[in-house]
């Protein structure tokens, strides 16, 4: 059987247009969810595999049809995001037209937050909810069998005018039995990243689960509790990304510093092997301390991403973050004593926030001064603690991504927080909020201090210009 595993084109994100200065996810990142599945079914079975990323290879849905007609492929497997749903039924439905015997199946988060409302579209045929690996391959090997596909766990489809299917049993235990992603299956040398020191850069997984309650976050797909590799595995992937002449990567664990004996762990390895290769990671400002760090510089890393989110301990107890303002100036001192550079998160627009707090915000990101911040406004999102309060309390007149995911419209739009601000003042105050941190004297004097090269002056060139011409 042949499959080809999909990234479609994105053209027609349904996400707020909250202006971002630095983000990281608006690099071009490789599709390393579908690599692990084309990872899992290379090792598992004889079929066919291949894995196209429409961004990587400038393909517009223009296009997508001759790439479709092209490879011939049995099923499709698409990765679904909310946000990207208009793109991946767009993307289907010229499936559809190649080819209707060509099959269709959605895995990733949506899909696992609506399972039955995704399956119900007339241009799915197949619904993969929660981790996909093996679910997908004992899709593909049973798919003409329907008796069997009713027995997968985590899997969902139509039989005469009804959905059949139920929620994932539980998740992969031994993170080490994973293959690790072909990244050779993609052109692996175009993946970039705003902030990246090396390149060319890619991404990486070495957990999975979240182990932490924030209200503004949700995934379904990976669970809530902390699942890790093991030092050796991490190692290894690292060292076959090395090899192939990969330089830099971004480490996309919700929280990397979990346990800190296997981050300490991983670091001890990367320094036995002496792997030159830069990476960074993803942090809670409560996970780290001396010892963490002074591996972690040891060991290469580079960067260090931090979700701080608000800047008065009010916003945070809000957002159930977990962490106070103290922990969040101690990281950020003792993250510079080591010299590795800081991104901070924040987030604007938040449950009780007032043009006051914000205002507080914004003097902690410039007094903890992180080397990038990345600010959004407050968005709940489907299945998170935060949607369901903005339900509770009214401030939706509906439960309106449960429409959406019953029928996608690109007349949908990803809705704020606006019950204490509104979205017009909400969009002033975060263009201030950016403004008034990257163009302060002393940032822009450190900053070109800072500047390795012409291309790394070129990317702060263009970043800035972003806030002005926002």
């Amino acid at each position: 059987m042949k499959i080809l595993l999909l990234n479609p084109p994105h053209e027609n994100t349904i996400l707020a247009d909250n202006p971002s200065f630095i983000d990281e996810e608006r690099g071009l990142n490789p599709p390393l969810g579908l690599l692990y599945l084309a990872a899992y079914i290379k090792q598992y079975s004889n079929h066919q595999v291949e894995v196209f990323d429409s961004a990587a290879e400038g393909i517009s849905h223009a296009s997508l049809a001759e790439v479709i007609s092209k490879k011939k492929p049995d099923v499709t497997g698409i990765t679904a995001m909310t946000f990207t749903m208009i793109d991946v039924i767009k993307a289907a439905n010229t499936i559809r037209s190649v080819s209707k015997e060509i099959k269709v199946a959605l895995g990733g988060p949506h899909p696992s937050i609506y399972p039955q409302e995704t399956a119900s579209l007339k241009e799915v045929d197949f619904v993969v909810s929660g981790e996909g690996e093996k679910i997908f391959l004992d899709l593909v090997n049973n798919i003409n069998d329907p008796h069997r596909l009713a027995s997968i766990k985590g899997l969902f489809f139509k039989e005469g005018g009804l959905i059949r299917g139920d929620t994932q049993e539980g998740f992969i235990e031994d993170l080490d039995s994973l293959p690790h992603p072909d990244r050779r299956l993609l052109s692996y040398r175009k993946y970039n990243s705003l902030i990246s020191v090396k390149n060319p850069v890619t991404t990486m997984f070495t957990s999975r689960g979240c182990p932490f309650d924030c209200s503004f976050c949700y995934k379904p797909h990976l669970g809530r509790r902390f699942r890790a590799r093991s030092a050796e595995d991490v190692v290894n992937e690292m060292q076959e990304c090395k090899a192939i002449g990969i330089e830099e990567i971004f480490i996309y664990d919700d929280t990397f510093t979990v346990d800190k004996s296997r981050v300490i762990a991983i670091c001890n390895e990367i320094i036995r092997r002496g792997l030159d290769i830069a990476w960074d990671i993803r942090a809670r400002v409560d996970t780290i301390d001396n010892d963490i760090l002074a591996r972690l510089k040891q060991a290469g890393c580079l960067r260090i991403h931090y979700g701080v989110e608000a800047g008065t301990d009010k916003i945070l107890r809000a957002l159930g973050k977990g962490i106070t303002l103290r922990q969040a100036e101690d990281a950020f001192q003792l993250t510079k004593k080591y010299g590795i550079a800081t991104l901070a998160y924040f987030m604007i627009g938040s449950p009780v926030e007032t043009r006051e707090d914000i205002m507080q915000t914004i003097s902690f990101m410039k007094r903890i001064s992180p080397d990038y911040v990345h600010i959004t406004l407050t968005t709940p999102f489907p299945g998170t603690k935060l949607y369901e309060k903005a339900l509770s309390e009214g401030l939706y007149e509906k439960d309106y991504w449960r429409e959406f995911a019953r029928n996608p419209s690109s007349k949908v739009t990803a809705r704020y927080w606006e019950k204490e601000l509104k979205e017009e003042e909400l969009l002033v105050l975060i263009k201030l909020a950016y403004r008034s941190f990257y163009f302060r004297p002393a940032y822009i004097l450190s900053s070109l201090f800072k500047l390795r090269s012409f291309a790394s002056a070129r990317k702060k060139i263009r970043a800035g210009m972003k806030i002005l011409a926002s």
